[in-house]
């Protein structure tokens, strides 16, 4: 993992745990972890977390937002199963309402959706946060994105962060991955050119600036 950066200063991740205890308001935090497909949203989210939860008095968790695909009937049905992850493949809606839920904490605990990757679907309830939770890391590609219905996210988060890396770092990697998911080799240019690169592309050109940018 590389340094992390805002306008003002260059952090360690060490730091950036430490800044954000610093930032913690009273009652729960929102923490957004936004970026390109094949970036490490989900190895900074956890790197983060358990930072956060080594400090004293606090408790961290990691909420993904891939829980909120639509299902593959309804991308079909739309034309837009070969586009699964792209912005507009998305339940928006229900993802801010969630997250305006689990901002609020009035709860015992929360059930959440999770990606199940092996499976190619969204899992319900596959996840539970906890009121103990005093600071949610949130992760996923458009957080950031400043595009309606995706704009409406960032109001339920209190800091944020961008994390980026180079087109050729991120195509090894989006490659491995879809290896690692057992997709024959004949598909996977398909997949990286045709959907996750336009889906990068359009994170880092219509998202609007994070409190701190992580070069990974």
């Amino acid at each position: 993992m590389g340094v992390v950066s805002t306008r003002e200063e260059l952090v360690s991740l060490e730091s950036l745990t430490h800044k954000l205890l610093a930032l913690k308001i009273s009652g729960r935090m929102l923490v957004g972890i936004a970026g390109p497909p094949g970036v490490g949203k989900s190895t900074c989210a956890k790197s983060l977390e358990a930072g956060l939860n080594a400090s004293v008095g606090c408790s961290a968790a990691v909420f993904p937002m891939d829980g909120y695909h639509y299902d593959d009937a309804i991308l079909a049905e739309r034309g837009l199963l070969g586009r699964k992850g792209a912005a507009n493949t998305f339940d928006v809606a229900g993802f801010c309402h969630m997250l305006k839920r689990l901002r609020k904490n009035g709860e015992f605990e929360i059930a959440v959706p999770i990606f199940d990757r092996k499976l190619e679907l969204s899992r319900a309830g596959a996840r539970i946060i906890p009121q103990s939770v005093d600071i949610l890391i949130v992760e996923g590609n458009y957080l950031l994105l400043n595009q309606p219905p995706w704009c409406a996210v960032i109001q339920h988060l209190d800091a944020t962060i961008m994390l980026s890396a180079s087109e050729t770092t991120l195509h090894e990697r989006l490659v491995e991955r879809w290896k690692s998911y057992g997709i024959p080799e004949v598909e996977i240019p398909v997949r990286v050119e045709g959907n996750d690169f336009p889906n990068g592309r359009l994170v880092l050109s219509q998202s609007v600036a994070a409190d701190f940018i992580i070069a990974t």
